[in-house]
């Protein structure tokens, strides 16, 4: 028997050395600032308990400009390495910046100041950008937030504060009128003659990339299920964040409202109900790991009647066709599940099991969806 890819475990994201990339950063941002702004830069580390995708580095700079010397913590968000099997196909960090910039400029979302965008990767091997780094604290993945930590030992009032905040997120975000700006940038690549279409497009073409030679039946079963339930109505077409979970928020370090939202490379025009379905189904992935391992979790936190509640008052629209979009959010983290078992494997933590679908620890919640009776 093979053993799957462990969703407790904390695998390897990336090869590059720190040490290299310390003085590649530093050789950088003395170029930008130019030769006499005397540039300075600590250790680099990366964040625990996060995700796998964009590699995130942490450092603090010192540098001399005509108004004095500053000191500033910043964090650089960076291609991955090719070699080190990335989660998705592409990584289009311009767009992660232009959409950060924008929801900035424009909504009361909390986003990072960003610094500068470096289209060139001789500088650090790949693409990146620099933005300011925030304190606070982030629910973590690995291992999830509620199986220990500060918000599983916060007070059921604590944590619906948190939860309530985070869904307002959602409706600020949804709020930006996509009229009034370029906005095109965030279509996806992918043919159709709808926002929502380009994007399950879009997930074909990532399901035939990331799968190889081999082939998930229940992740083709979903498409099917997709298809055939397709909503009656789409719109309206919002910025959608895409990655819309908790973990990748920072909150207050001494309370429960945000200060930052991260990781805007799934980032894309859709419907809302999109990040409303992921918001809802990744905590309910967090929570069936907990449920198999005799773990309480948090039955209550993300509720989906909760969230549809406080997202409707604060946005002042309905919610429709929530459950394909539950159902929808399963097959794409089913997916990313899939290739982030090839990267385990890759680097020699994991191995593929006889039954190629148990690489995807919610199999059986998207299994009930696709039969309809998750909802029961």
């Amino acid at each position: 028997m093979s053993e799957p890819v462990n969703p407790q475990a904390d695998p390897t994201r990336s090869s590059r050395d720190r040490g290299e990339l310390r003085a590649r950063l530093t050789s950088w941002l003395t170029g930008r600032l130019g030769r006499t702004s005397d540039v300075e830069i600590g250790e680099v580390s990366s964040p625990e308990g996060s995700g796998m995708s964009s590699e995130t580095l942490l450092f603090d700079a010192t540098w001399t400009d005509d108004t004095g010397r500053h000191s500033q913590a910043l964090v650089a968000r960076v291609e991955p390495d090719s070699a080190d099997v990335p989660v998705f196909p592409t990584y289009d960090l311009e767009l992660q910046f232009r959409v950060m910039e924008l929801v900035g400029a424009t909504s009361t979302v909390p986003v990072p100041a960003t610094r500068w965008y470096e289209p060139d990767p001789t500088a650090l091997g790949a693409p990146f950008f620099v933005m300011d780094r925030v304190s606070g604290r982030v629910p973590s993945d690995i291992p999830p937030y509620l199986m220990e930590g500060w918000l599983l030992a916060a007070t059921p009032s604590e944590q619906r504060a948190l939860q309530d905040a985070s869904v307002g997120l959602l409706a600020g975000l949804h709020g930006i009128d996509t009229t009034a700006h370029d906005t095109d940038f965030l279509l996806t690549s992918a043919r159709g003659d709808t926002a929502l279409v380009r994007h399950m497009n879009n997930q074909r073409a990532y399901y035939d990339w990331s799968r190889g030679t081999r082939r998930h039946p229940i992740i083709e079963t979903a498409f099917d299920w997709l298809d055939a339930n397709w909503p009656d109505e789409e719109g309206p077409d919002v910025i959608s964040w895409g990655d819309s979970r908790i973990g990748n928020v920072m909150y207050a370090a001494d309370g429960f409202e945000p200060v930052a939202v991260f990781d805007w490379e799934m980032a894309a025009l859709a419907p809302q109900e999109m990040d409303i379905g992921w918001m809802i189904f990744m905590h309910t992935f967090f929570q069936e790991i907990a449920h198999a391992l005799e773990i309480p979790g948090m039955p209550d936190f993300m509720r989906r009647d909760d969230v549809v509640a406080t997202y409707e008052a604060q946005c002042g629209r309905p919610v429709r066709n929530l459950e394909w979009f539950e159902a929808y959010a399963a097959l794409r983290h089913g997916m990313i599940m899939t290739r982030v078992t090839e990267r385990s494997v890759h680097f020699g933590e994991a191995e593929w099991p006889d039954d190629i679908d148990d690489v995807i620890p919610h199999k059986h919640v998207l299994q009930a969806m696709v039969a309809g009776t998750w909802w029961d």
